[in-house]
């Protein structure tokens, strides 16, 4: 076997000399309905644990995936010759694959990274992997070995970022080459063993468009939304985990003109935005002597500093918000974040308290005054119950009543029932409401086509 000769076993053939790893046979591809897992766990821990003793690192780290495989196959099928273990080809395809995951990737994870129709990845220990589809959790037949192999796989991912995982740092944030989200919990927080969270993002950008297609907006939402950020109003979208905010802000984003200067601010950079003069700023965790954090803050009040038209925050979540909120209202219109809520009016109870978070001695009043001032808009959306990412409510942050921020609906979902499908049936409706930030519409020409989006179909023919 070329290359792969640290350790020969007694009885086994010798390896063959590092010099003929060079040109590796075509291995045939992988039909893509084959199982994750085909042959006996024993004859796969059989193999797996000759082919180890077998290979060389040296030798594998300067072959390509496509090489590596091919002689790992090879390996396979030797061994599974040698051993008089019953593999037909299609399993030693298989066999050779996952060990190559496990050599260089995630392991078990790498098929589920892969499948473009998984949107999260959730593993529950090494018995019990979930997977988001379409919106829905679903239990998967990938397993890992053993509790260590989970932990060998977690740790794997905080070497790649500098970081590391173990019972003096039990908990870990990190961003995958592709842009994933990963969390990492491990004992002795997590009870159930290694637990590892994966937010997968979508390689193909999600656009108003698709969002009429599938269901989020209708196509009067979508022209007003589109019109809202072309005129560099300042918003703020709000949901709950996975109801699509992060896509949302990707979209309205696609609006803004290439001649502006954005500056992005994230714990772990997930937006996507097309313009090119973009600045990506992210986050730093304390290393290990608990020093050298950079928190959102610090970056808002840097950014400030970087002559942006536009600031976007991944996600407010703390003191940041303050300071945000100083932003816009400090000439950065068109600045845009999200933020975690169970409706419109909870995000600015939630960006209240935030504000406190950040000790200034503000009245009540006053901030609110604040937060009157600097939002235009706020967006709620929500994942329903038949998966579907949907945008139930935009208003209009309208001023402030006494000591009370009064909103203004501009569109709101209605449900209505049930589809034999399973697919909820509701309509989006308008509010013909001239909103308090029109001035700013018609500034850019837009106020007639806002308000025909926002118009509501009797309304429009008795007009």
């Amino acid at each position: 076997m070329a290359g792969f000769g640290r350790k020969t076993l007694e009885g086994l053939a010798p390896a063959l000399s590092v010099a003929t790893v060079v040109a590796p046979p075509i291995l045939p591809a992988l039909p893509a309905d084959l199982p994750t897992q085909s042959a006996p766990s024993s004859a796969n821990d059989t193999i797996r644990d000759l082919v180890l003793t077998r290979i060389e690192p040296a030798v594998a780290v300067r072959l390509t995936r496509p090489q590596l495989t091919a002689r790992v196959f090879e390996l396979v099928a030797q061994i599974a010759s040698e051993q008089r273990l019953l593999l037909n080809e299609a399993e030693q395809q298989v066999l050779a694959a996952n060990l190559v995951d496990e050599m260089i990737g995630l392991g078990a994870l790498e098929s589920l990274l892969r499948d473009p129709t998984v949107s999260d990845i959730l593993v529950n220990g090494p018995r019990m992997i979930f997977v988001e589809r379409r919106g829905k959790l679903e239990v998967t037949s990938v397993q890992f070995r053993n509790d260590a192999h989970v932990m060998h796989v977690a740790q794997r991912i905080a070497s790649s970022i500098g970081r590391r995982v173990d019972e003096s740092s039990p908990m870990l944030d990190a961003r995958l080459a592709d842009g994933s989200r990963v969390n990492v919990i491990i004992p002795p927080l997590s009870l159930r063993g290694p637990c590892i969270s994966i937010r997968k993002f979508s390689r193909a950008m999600m656009n108003m468009p698709k969002f009429v297609e599938v269901g989020t907006v209708s196509p009067p939402l979508s022209r007003m939304l589109e019109i809202a950020a072309r005129c560099r109003l300042n918003i703020l979208i709000s949901g709950g985990t996975g109801s699509g905010k992060t896509t949302l802000l990707n979209a309205l984003s696609s609006m803004i003109d290439k001649s502006e200067r954005i500056i992005t601010i994230e714990d772990a950079a997930e937006l996507q935005l097309q313009q090119p003069h973009v600045i990506q700023l992210e986050t730093r965790p304390a290393n290990i002597e608990g020093k050298g954090q950079i928190a959102q803050r610090d970056l808002v009040r840097n950014a400030l500093r970087m002559r942006p038209d536009r600031i976007i925050v991944g996600e407010v979540r703390g003191s940041e918000a303050f300071d945000m909120m100083q932003a816009m209202n400090t000439g950065h219109n068109g600045s845009m974040s999200t933020i975690h809520s169970n409706s419109a009016r909870d995000a600015l109870a939630r960006i209240e308290n935030m504000i406190l978070m950040a000790n200034v001695n503000l009245p009540m009043r006053a901030i609110r005054g604040q937060i009157c001032s600097a939002l235009d808009m706020i967006i709620h959306t929500e994942r329903m119950r038949d998966g579907v990412r949907r945008v139930t409510e935009v208003v209009q942050v309208a001023g402030l009543e006494g000591d009370v921020i009064s909103l203004g609906t501009l569109f709101a979902y209605k449900y209505e029932g049930e589809n034999p499908d399973g697919s909820l049936r509701g309509t989006f409706e308008a509010t013909r409401v001239r909103p308090r930030f029109y001035s700013r519409l018609e500034y850019y020409n837009l106020g007639n086509a806002f308000l025909e989006a926002i118009t509501p179909p009797a309304a429009a023919k008795e007009a």
